[in-house]
Order: C-alpha cells, then sequence, then structure tokens
C-alpha cells in the first residue's frame, strides 16, 4: 500500500511540474500577445516616444532661452536708440 501511495504522489508532482511548466509558456504567449497589441495601438495613435519627445522638449527650451536673449537684446537697442535720437528740426 505505501509503494501505490508514494507512485501516486509521484505521478501529483510530475503532472504539477508540467501544468506549472504550461503555465509558464502560456504566461509568457500572453505577454508577447499584450506588448504586441499594445505597440500596435500605440502606433495606430501616432503616440510619440519617449526619446523624440525628450528631444523636442529640449529643441524648444533651447528656443525659448534664445528668444528670452534676443528680446533683451532688442530693449538694449531700443533703449539706445530712444537716447541717440534727436528731435527733427522743422522747417
Amino acid at each position: 500500500m505505501t509503494q501505490t501511495s508514494g507512485r501516486i504522489f509521484d505521478e501529483m508532482a510530475r503532472l504539477m511540474n508540467d501544468a506549472a511548466g504550461v503555465a509558464q509558456g502560456v504566461r509568457r504567449e500572453f505577454d508577447t500577445l499584450f506588448r504586441t497589441q499594445a505597440e500596435r495601438i500605440l502606433r495606430d495613435l501616432d503616440v510619440v516616444q519617449r526619446e523624440e519627445f525628450e528631444a523636442v522638449k529640449e529643441m524648444a527650451r533651447l528656443a525659448r532661452e534664445e528668444n528670452e536673449a534676443l528680446k533683451a537684446r532688442i530693449e538694449v537697442l531700443e533703449a539706445k536708440g530712444t537716447k541717440v535720437k534727436k528731435p527733427a528740426a522743422e522747417g
């Protein structure tokens, strides 16, 4: 009787081990399918990748800094221009 119950436990252990292997395979397949579908949906939505977003964000920051520098320069030139301008002689 003990030999039979040991054999049953061995068979159950092997069955559980096989089931765990199948479950891992199903999980990997599900992950792959989910990732593929998510990538397809994002492509269809025209969502930008993180690297592209960061590059454009950096370009916008640099353009903003350049605009601020140019604005300050224009203000300085305008201030000099009002000091230099003399009233026109009426004549």
